[in-house]
């Protein structure tokens, strides 16, 4: 058995661990249950991936995110490790074949939906596999504290009742105290165990630029680092204005937002990667298992409605080590755009019992049936027909989706699969009985491996030009072989789903808590004041507001943001800076004085810096100037 650092040099082809992998992965060897933060871009998959493949028997990876799990299982598989994930989009077929790799096959990762674990079926596979980790990745999730909780994420724990001996190994990247607490509460940790890497990156930059014209500044910004870059907006619609600004601007530049099919969402998401498209403008929703080494900025036009999106966001950018920079571009109208948006948020308890009740009649569902069944969801041609805001009827769906009332699905793709139900020696008698369908299965073995195995991906028009026939008949072949029971075809799909995960209850008993509701909305108010707070103040290094609103104690200073920029035009030093800062503050605090009074109460610093920390604070609006008497600013 190879150990840590002889598996990564196999297959990473690493020489040395980043910060703190190698503790998570000794802590995950030690059965103990774990939280570990690592920063946006730390390295976390190596952190189950190692320790899984140094044991016997299967992890189980859980993830919010489909296009992060397919993501990772292609990685594992073109190194040799065999992992499967089983999503939204596949068949019960499929995920029945796929479980039973799982059991019998060898497989090392299976990677799962926090969904799809809540399914008896899959409980029950878990009951028969060699379990040796459950890893919750983007565990803040599990938080309602959190930016981005998802109630789906609150049964995970579920999973101990089945394999109750087994760690936990939780990973996430931005989480205040009151978060880590709640995420080991909630995934019955056996006793608490963090840790953490530090929030600092170094090589990035915080900027914060407050500008009446942010359209003129961000075109200025994107031709002066001429580097891939993302731009955050906060609506769809902008993220179509800003690209044809940019592109006005002759600046290679794409939209992407979670309204878009999801083919096109991918394609774009590829030209990007391999910069064919320099700028991507986007929602949020371009957000987890986004990994591009060489971005230089991210810019918010908009600004985030929490630091903790902020963060996870700002982090993008940089990931190769290199100097980069994350720009926030803010004015005075943020503050009440922000307070808008936010409120808009939350609906009335009339509004949520009434679109529940129309979403009963488009589907012409009746009382106390429906539980776990889907349904083709299209948003805009529901909005049509109840003369319906889509922004709002969104709000209100995902509500409906955090009481457990429904479950929304963007755009599901999931590509056309075949599986060969018979084995090779019935198959073979098959062909020598039936002539006329041999060269067609003899095609398909050709054409792609496994199909004994497992479902696997193909492409009717592919075949259709091996096959020098149409594509009618190619389908017509796959439906007559199914229809004969040789093999399993499950054609393409692309389309929304909406789950009832409950059966329909009465609108007017809708059990909907007015108090909850509130709750939400004042917390989202105190992460909307923390984040206009972190643009407001320009007298500490941002980096600094950061580690603090995370609850990282450290004195860094960055000397590269915004305000330390400034800061350094001062040639005073932090130390210096900091007792000037406080002697005034404590001075001006109680009364008014002129400078010559300031400088003749502060004996034992030259009066020079003195003035140089003054004219800074002034500029800064940390104190006033009236009538040549300074003051400080409460």
């Amino acid at each position: 058995m190879f150990n840590a650092k002889q598996i990564l040099i196999k297959y990473w082809g690493h020489t040395s661990f980043r910060p703190m992998q190698e503790e998570i992965i000794q802590s995950v060897l030690a059965k103990k249950d774990t939280l570990a933060l690592l920063p946006t871009g730390g390295g976390k998959s190596v952190c189950f991936q190692i320790p899984c493949l140094m044991q016997d028997g299967i992890c189980i990876v859980i993830s919010p995110l489909i296009s992060l799990m397919k993501d990772q299982v292609e990685h594992l598989k073109s190194k040799g490790i065999k992992s499967v994930a089983i999503t939204s989009g596949m068949s019960k077929d499929e995920v029945d074949v796929a479980l039973g790799n799982c059991i019998y096959g060898n497989y090392k990762f299976l990677y799962l939906s926090p969904e799809r674990l809540q399914n008896k079926m899959v409980q029950e596979r878990i009951r028969q596999m060699n379990i040796n980790l459950i890893t919750v990745d983007e565990a803040h999730c599990i938080s309602e504290w959190g930016y981005d909780f998802r109630p789906s994420y609150l049964h995970i724990a579920e999973i101990r009742e089945v394999i109750p001996n087994t760690p936990i190994l939780a990973l996430t990247a931005t989480a205040t105290s009151d978060i880590i607490d709640d995420i080991q509460d909630k995934l019955l940790f056996n006793e608490k165990h963090l840790l953490q890497s530090s929030f600092v990156r170094e090589n990035l930059s915080y900027v914060v630029i407050n500008t009446e014209d942010k359209k003129n500044k961000l075109v200025k910004i994107i031709k002066h680092f001429k580097s891939s870059a993302i731009v955050y907006v906060g609506s769809r619609k902008e993220t179509k204005e800003i690209t044809q600004l940019l592109r006005n601007n002759n600046i290679s530049s794409d939209y992407y937002h979670a309204g878009l099919d999801m083919d096109i969402r991918n394609q774009k998401q590829e030209k990007w990667t391999h910069n064919e498209i320099r700028v991507m403008v986007a929602t949020n929703a371009f957000g987890m298992g986004i990994d591009k080494d060489n971005v230089r900025i991210v810019v918010h036009l908009s600004t985030p409605t929490s630091l903790e999106s902020y963060f996870q966001e700002a982090g993008r950018a940089g990931r190769d080590g290199t100097l980069a920079y994350a720009i926030l571009l803010t004015n005075k109208s943020d503050r009440i755009d922000l307070s808008r948006f936010i409120l808009s948020q939350f609906p009335t308890v009339q509004e949520i019992r009434g679109c529940y009740q129309k979403i009963a009649d488009y589907f012409h569902i009746a009382v106390d049936t429906a539980e776990g069944e889907s349904f083709e969801f299209n948003i805009n041609d529901f909005c049509e027909r109840y003369n319906l805001k889509t922004y709002k009827t969104y709000n209100i769906l995902k509500y409906l989706e955090k009481e457990e009332f429904i479950k929304l699905t963007d755009s599901i793709h999931s590509p056309s699969k075949l599986h060969f139900i018979v084995d090779n020696t019935e198959l073979y008698r098959f062909q020598v009985a039936n002539m006329h369908y041999d060269s067609f299965i003899k095609l398909l073995l050709r054409s792609y491996s496994g199909l004994f195995e497992n479902y696997v991906t193909i492409n009717e028009q592919t075949l259709s030009s091996r096959f020098n026939s149409p594509p009618s008949q190619v389908l017509d072949l796959l439906e007559k072989l199914q229809q004969l029971e040789i093999l399993k075809y499950l054609p393409r799909t692309n389309a929304p789903k909406l789950v009832f995960t409950k059966n329909r209850a009465e609108a007017s008993t809708l059990r909907i808590s007015e108090e909850i509701l509130e709750k939400r909305k004042q917390l989202k108010k105190q992460k909307m004041e923390s984040i206009i707070a972190y643009t407001e103040n320009s007298t500490i290094c941002r980096t600094q507001q950061l580690l603090d609103y995370f609850g990282e104690e450290n004195n860094f200073r960055c000397g590269k943001c915004d305000v330390c920029v400034e800061r350094n035009k001062l040639d005073i030093s932090d130390l210096e800076f900091e007792k000037i800062k406080k002697s005034l503050e404590n001075i001006l605090s109680e009364k008014e004085m002129i400078s010559s009074e300031i400088v003749n109460t502060i004996t034992d610093v030259r009066e020079e810096k003195i003035i140089k920390v003054l004219q800074w604070l002034l500029d800064n609006d940390k104190i006033k100037l009236t009538e040549n008497k300074y003051s400080w600013i409460v």
